[in-house]
Order: structure tokens, then sequence, then C-alpha cells
């Protein structure tokens, strides 16, 4: 077996070319997407031995006193597992399993807020306690919270004479840069001039599925007013029924040069203060 010709890469492939044609050649031969389970194996190894320096090194310069090409570099251990599954999927597992002796596998599953509003189903390939790999399709279902752990009864690790342990994963919720979740709910800070907010304005506000909306500021709004915006926050994980969107109204102090523009200011600063 030739590992360029089973990733379809030149020998001179950068380690950028390996990492691509890697992740193309996984995707389409995973056994859960169709694919030959033998194949994906191969390719896994493959990507095993080019990405490591050294290990390529002594598969393209083999020893003469020893085994050259692919079978020095089986040696029984399979294909990489967890490690190379990180590469497709772009770090979106991280964490690992428990300690030896333990009967569950816990990974960790590295969601955006948009992903656990929409639900994410992925493929996740880790390694038992015996050595052998497991490949299954994990669905997170909408509305997943940071912390939430979903179990797959008799998928963890194997010990004589006690069965199969559970595999548990653990959903991790990475920050928004917009929202922040409380429940179902989401909280938003928005920034809205501060003239606008004296004589009543409108603004457009984003919601967490991509829609943009018209808020209408009343006149005389103060500062830090919250307005609340229902069935537009997360869906929940049991019911499906969404929470409320509530935007924190920032007033937004322009900034002039315009010297006759700071004196219509001034002017009417002063009738606002001969009025009141």
């Amino acid at each position: 077996m030739d590992y360029y010709d089973v990733l379809g890469v030149p020998k001179g492939a950068s380690a950028q070319e390996l990492k691509k044609a890697y992740k193309k050649q996984s995707m389409k031969h995973h056994p859960d997407r169709g694919g030959d389970e033998e194949q994906f194996k191969k390719i896994n190894e493959a990507y095993a031995t080019l990405k490591d320096p050294q290990k390529r090194s002594e598969y393209d310069n083999p020893s003469p006193f020893g085994q050259s090409g692919s079978q020095g570099f089986n040696g029984g251990q399979g294909f990489a597992g967890f490690e190379n599954i990180n590469d497709v999927f772009n770090n979106m597992f991280s964490g690992g399993f428990q300690p030896r002796g333990n009967m569950d596998v816990t990974l960790g599953i590295k969601l955006t807020l948009e992903e656990s509003f929409r639900g994410k189903s992925l493929i996740a390939n880790y390694q038992l306690n015996t050595g052998k790999q497991e490949t299954v399709t994990i669905d997170i279902p909408k509305g997943a919270k940071d912390g939430d752990t979903i179990r797959y009864q008799g998928l963890g690790n194997e010990f004589p004479g006690r069965g199969r342990g559970n595999l548990n994963c653990r959903v991790q919720i990475q920050p928004h840069r917009l929202y922040r979740r409380d429940g179902d709910n989401l909280y938003t800070l928005h920034k809205v001039d501060a003239l606008g907010m004296i004589t009543g304005c409108k603004t457009i506000v984003q919601t967490i599925d991509g829609r943009k909306l018209e808020l209408k500021i009343p006149k005389g709004t103060q500062n830090q007013t919250t307005f609340n915006i229902t069935d537009n926050g997360m869906p929940n994980i049991n019911t499906g029924r969404r929470g409320n969107l509530y935007i924190t109204i920032e007033a937004e102090i322009f900034k002039t040069d315009s010297e006759e523009l700071l004196k219509l200011i001034r002017e009417i600063n002063e009738r606002r203060n001969e009025i009141s």
C-alpha cells in the first residue's frame, strides 16, 4: 500500500496538502456515510504516518535491513483515532477519556450558540480501553445548553464480566460576541444614538437565527432601558418552544467637529432649560 496514493497526493505534498487530502478522503469513505470501512482505515493509517515528520522520513527512506512502505508502519496499531477526527472537524471535540478502569467514556463537544440553536449532527471516532476504535454519529438536539450531557448506552469501555459502559457527550457552548444566554432567554446590548432616544427612533436588531427585526424606541427612552421581544430566544430542548430576546439599550454619544452643529445643540439645550 502506497500512503501517498491512498491520500491522492504527490510524494512532495506539504503538510497543508496532506491535511486537506485527508479531510476530503475521510469524509468520502467514512462508514457512517456509506463508505468502505477498510479504505477508511487505510486513509487514517496513511495520514497518521505522513503527518509525522519523523515517521514520514522513515517511510520515504526505509532501512535496507527492515520492512519498507506501509508494512513497516502498521504494527497492529490501526489508525490514529480521535486525534485525526479532530483534524476533520476542526477541533470540535475536546477533553478525552475517563481514567483507565472507568466504564464510561466522556467526550467534550464544542458548539457555537448558533449550532446549539439549530441542533447539530456529527461523527465522532474514539478509542476504547481495549484499543478498539469506535465510530458513532452524535445528534445534538436543538436548544442544548452548556453542560448538558447526552448519553449513549452501551458505547463505553469494555470489561470482562461487566459489560460495557456508556458514552457521555458533554456539550460546551462557546462564548458569543453578541448574546448572553440564561435558560432559554437571550440577552444583548444594543447601542442607539442618544438624540434618537430623546426624539424617538427605530433601530434594527439581529436575532440568533440571522433575521433582522425593527425595534421602535419611544421618545424619552432612558439609558439602559430593556426591551423584550418574545419567542426570539433559544428553543427549549424538551418542548421546542423559544424563550425571549431581551435588548438593553445603551446611549451612544456621537462626536462632531462641526461648530455649526455644536452651536445648534447648545441652543437646543438652553431652550430646554428655559422650558423646564
